[in-house]
């Protein structure tokens, strides 16, 4: 099995009832290899860099959520789905994790990036085409970051 890149789908949960799926992610961020991860995906991720996760008081539901990308400062309309979020203090604190993605409306965590490795994900699902197409490019992203390995 030799994978060009590493793909951390949604679904359901809390994330840190699985550690050893962890463990996992944390061996593919270590393999150096370009990974995405959305949604359940994006919050393994963090747990695997370190940061803690935990359950809203009212969870993100929805096709119209705005969420603003750090790096540009444009907001976009994303589809949502999740009761679980990253802990911003965390991410703050983190030597090597950023954030790229901000909830506009409670301002969580929606994306953050590894800055010590080939790694970023976002707490959304920019695979909903019946619904925002505002965050395609994530994909091209990954993508390039494939083609670049």
């Amino acid at each position: 099995w030799a994978p060009n890149g590493l793909f951390y789908s949604n679904g359901p949960g809390d994330p840190a009832a699985s550690p050893e799926v962890v463990k996992e992610v944390a061996k593919g961020i270590e393999s150096g290899l370009p990974v995405f991860g959305i949604c359940l995906g994006h919050q393994m991720i963090a747990l695997a860099s370190g940061l803690t996760t935990f359950k809203m008081h009212n969870g993100h539901r929805g096709i119209n959520h705005p969420v603003k990308n750090m790096a540009t400062g444009l907001g976009e309309i994303t589809s949502q789905n999740h009761g679980f979020v990253v802990n911003m203090d965390d991410v703050k604190a983190s030597p090597n994790v950023e954030l790229t993605h901000l909830h506009l409306n409670d301002q969580t965590v929606a994306g953050i990036r590894r800055t010590d490795a080939n790694c970023f994900s976002v707490q959304y699902h920019p695979e909903a085409s019946p619904g925002p197409h505002d965050s395609r490019y994530l994909f091209d992203q990954f993508i390039e970051n494939v083609k670049n390995h």
